[in-house]
């Protein structure tokens, strides 16, 4: 939705409630069932990179391009949406959804990673530079998130003393009116972070 908006291409945007999957989901992205999932002209594309790289491509004349025009430049913001995927989100997860040890272990990993891309950010006041690029929208979400889940386990996982650069990112991304204009509720997405939390811990 945030791509969309950056376009200015007007949508229609349909819940989903993923603990009663619709027959409509499961047609649209029958390989992982989940959201999202963008319908253009009856076809359907999912994942959020994936997702996010077409709407940039079909909408390439619209306001600016979301990739970077230069190949390096390009190849690194997809390096770093893969990095936020495959080596940032699944320490957080882990810390969110375990406890003890476990969870202690799984808290200084994601502390890791996250200086980081506290380093990436180097004083830039977003990942794509003055405005939001492509690693700003794949990793947004997490600037939503994160603060639920540290509500939730009593745990600041990210303060301005230690990551300065990534808090000042957080506050700047979410107070974008394109993107705070189209968050879930917190009073949805919490109890729903808290029920999930309480399901794998009492396993």
């Amino acid at each position: 939705m945030w791509a969309l908006r950056i376009k200015g291409v007007e949508y229609d945007y349909i819940e989903e409630d993923l603990r009663n999957k619709s027959n409509l989901l499961l047609e649209c992205n029958p390989v992982h069932k989940k959201v999202p999932v963008l319908i253009y002209q009856g076809k359907p594309i999912a994942e959020s990179d994936v997702i996010l790289e077409f709407i940039d491509d079909v909408w390439k004349d619209l306001r600016y391009r979301i990739l970077p025009e230069d190949p390096y430049e390009c190849a690194m913001a997809r390096f770093w949406s893969k990095f936020g995927l495959d080596k940032l989100s699944p320490p957080i997860w882990k810390w969110f959804t375990t406890q003890g040890k476990e969870q202690e272990d799984a808290y200084e990993a994601a502390m890791e990673q996250l200086l980081v891309l506290e380093k990436v950010l180097d004083e830039k006041k977003f990942f794509g530079g003055e405005r939001i690029g492509f690693v700003d929208l794949s990793l947004g979400s997490l600037s939503y998130v994160i603060p639920i889940y540290e509500d939730i386990t009593g745990v600041r996982l990210i303060t301005s003393d230690k990551f300065p650069w990534l808090s000042a990112w957080m506050e700047g991304f979410l107070g974008l009116p394109l993107v705070k204009e189209h968050l879930l509720p917190l009073d949805k997405l919490r109890p729903r972070y808290q029920a999930i939390r309480e399901a794998f811990l009492s396993k």
